[in-house]
């Protein structure tokens, strides 16, 4: 099958972009023709084997030199991104009008060089608007960004509302995000299908390595690390992802189990209001660690205990599955799609907004690792995900779809 993908977002730094780069390297690797239309503000971006990226180039924001060609402005976001603060309720008319005829020109370019059998949007929005005119079966996927978009821009809807109405097919990445989508599109009920969402098992496993080489790398020092706990936090610091409630929770813990360090892993507008909540708590324990690669990621879940995903909106929480993938226990909040896959015999559940609940489960499931079946309970962990969401086990459904829509 000939298949054509587009994102709003560069394929790092979202989990949108990881979503659509998994897709298309499971897709690829069964003998599909992928290609992935996508924003871009360097030249210098991963390439994917097997894979075809046609890049729309925008300008950076940092002073770097833009890509030949690229507009005079950067990718916009719904929140933020590692390499964008540009939100589409900051584009001026004539960069929304510039932005659409730089990737309709992109898009039409595709189709006439090689019409692909199905074109897969991500997002609910204006890619997925222009997509819909070309008279080509379109699966549009909702990953919850979008319709917080949509709540918060009245005058862009019109680009969701049509892409809804023209698409085969809604996918859903999880309950939660199925019923908001029909909250918001109820006359495309039938057309939304809930489907897993998946995690690159060639990317996140259980690896041994040594912490003080792995965390070292990061400044720490040997001494520091010797009978420690870890529990790690990786994402986009936004008010969203609750790390300001993750700190609360450790200036609690911290004191009950002192050989604890808490990890930030990421980057974002509520980094410095985190650090100065960190300081103000005088917090002993808390390493910021900035952007890591996927890669890195993986070494830092290797060589932690416990990973924690306290947000306050998710429409999924796909670090969550990386995380348990290396066969860490995730304590999550129980709301958007982390119930869906989170639950006492992986980690806990725990209420959003609340530092309390919060820090007394890291204590109970930091207590049952020291028991005699903590290895076996990890390796049953990293088994869930595996055999339930790993994405070379799941793709079936995607094709299956396709498939349907194209006949």
């Amino acid at each position: 099958m000939n298949i054509l993908l587009i994102n709003h977002f560069p394929l790092a730094g979202s989990g949108s972009g990881t979503y659509t780069k998994n897709l298309a390297v499971c897709l690829a690797e069964r003998g599909h023709r992928v290609r992935i239309i996508l924003p871009e503000n360097t030249e210098d971006f991963d390439r994917i084997p097997g894979v075809e990226l046609i890049p729309v180039y925008f300008s950076p924001e940092d002073g770097s030199t833009a890509p030949a060609g690229a507009l005079p402005f950067n990718f916009p976001c719904f929140t933020t991104h590692p390499r964008s603060t540009f939100s589409f309720g900051d584009m001026r008319p004539e960069e929304i009008e510039a932005y659409i005829g730089s990737f309709k020109r992109a898009l039409q370019g595709e189709i006439t060089r090689d019409r692909p059998d199905v074109i897969h949007g991500q997002h609910i929005w204006i890619l997925s608007s222009l997509a819909s005119d070309e008279d080509i079966p379109l699966l549009i996927t909702a990953h919850g960004t979008d319709l917080m978009g949509y709540d918060r821009w009245p005058d862009l809807r019109h680009f969701a509302d049509h892409a809804v109405a023209a698409s085969s097919a809604v996918i859903t990445i999880s309950r939660d995000n199925s019923a908001l989508v029909e909250e918001r599109f109820p006359d495309a009920k039938d057309k939304i299908i809930f489907m897993r969402n998946g995690y690159d098992p060639s990317v996140f496993y259980p690896e041994e390595l040594q912490r003080e080489s792995i965390l070292g790398a990061y400044g720490m020092e040997p001494k520091d690390l010797c009978g420690r706990r870890i529990v790690i936090f990786a994402g986009k610091l936004t008010y969203a992802k609750g790390v300001d409630v993750l700190l609360e929770a450790v200036s609690t813990y911290e004191k009950i189990r002192s050989d604890t360090l808490t990890l930030i892993v990421g980057d974002g507008e509520e980094m410095a209001a985190l650090r100065a909540l960190a300081a103000d708590l005088s917090l002993k324990t808390v390493h910021f660690l900035g952007n890591v690669d996927q890669d890195s990621l993986r070494k830092l879940y290797d060589v932690s205990d416990l990973a924690v995903v306290p947000s306050r909106k998710e429409a999924f929480g796909l670090v969550a599955l990386e995380a348990m993938a290396c066969g860490l226990p995730v304590i999550a909040t129980d709301q958007g799609g982390l119930p869906d896959f989170v639950n006492d015999s992986v980690g806990a559940l725990v209420l959003p907004e609340d530092p309390a609940d919060l820090a007394a489960a890291v204590s109970r499931i930091l207590d049952r690792l020291e028991g005699s079946e903590a290895g076996e309970w990890k390796s049953e962990i990293h088994y869930y995900a595996r055999e339930s969401y790993a994405q070379d086990r799941i793709i079936h459904e995607l094709e299956e779809l396709s498939e349907i829509i194209t006949k």
